[in-house]
């Protein structure tokens, strides 16, 4: 009886370590939604709003590394168990990070307030944060369904999200050097390009680790990445 409880209390433990990351996930798509929709609109105040909205995510994932630590320690969990306890710490701290370049992408939202466009790029990014949102919302789903299939084929959509944002960035790059009144403006939405481009490739991270969860090993990291243009910039917003 004494045994059965302690399963039945594990159980328990880890649905709501789970529900809390489902929640979390569900944040962080609003807010990469609401950021986009702010720059697109020069929305400062839905801009201040992901800014200030980052600090609950930052809790949920402090609320997950906490009680998936109490979990490993008192419980001391093995094979599947295990493998679930680890992914849900390696997936809040992807999501943690996709939550910090919402705030970024806002943050430059409000710098640029009152600056002009630089020809289409901010439908260009609009474009791009769309799929790299879909990405997020389907690594999760996969996370949810326990489908490495559907995970395997995120994995590979995000050599598309860099091939949009090699484009962008060449682009961006061409209207700077052209007119050095573009650079100011140029600069910020390269780095929201880049933001943008690398919640894709967090959305990659969570989808590996369905992969993981379902097989138990990672797979093999042998795609190329494609951002390579950009080698010459600094991430000040890392």
């Amino acid at each position: 009886m004494n045994e059965r409880h302690i399963v039945t209390s594990f159980d328990r433990d880890l649905e709501g370590i789970q529900a809390t990351v489902i929640k979390m996930g569900g944040l962080v798509e609003v807010a990469l939604s609401d950021a986009a929709k702010a720059l697109k609109a020069h929305d400062v105040e839905l801009a201040e709003k992901v800014r200030k909205g980052d600090r609950q995510v930052d809790a949920f994932d402090q609320s997950i590394k906490t009680d998936s630590a109490r979990l490993l320690a008192l419980r001391s969990p093995t094979a599947g168990d295990l493998r679930t306890v680890l992914t849900v710490m390696e997936i809040s701290s992807h999501l943690e990070r996709c939550g910090d370049y919402a705030k970024n992408i806002a943050k430059r939202t409000i710098a640029m307030a009152g600056s002009g466009d630089i020809d289409d790029s901010l439908s260009a990014l609009g474009r791009m944060a769309r799929f790299v949102e879909a990405m997020i919302k389907d690594s999760l789903d996969a996370y949810i369904q326990r489908d490495a299939e559907k995970a395997a084929e995120i994995i590979e959509r995000d050599l598309e999200a860099d091939q949009i944002y090699n484009t962008l960035f060449r682009s961006l790059l061409t209207h700077m050097m052209e007119d050095h009144r573009n650079i100011t403006v140029g600069m910020h939405l390269h780095f929201i390009a880049k933001n943008i481009e690398r919640v894709g490739d967090h959305a990659t991270g969570i989808a590996e680790q369905t992969i993981y969860l379902v097989t138990g090993e990672l797979p093999e990291d042998d795609r190329p990445k494609q951002d390579k243009t950009s080698l010459a910039f600094q991430e000040s917003d890392e």
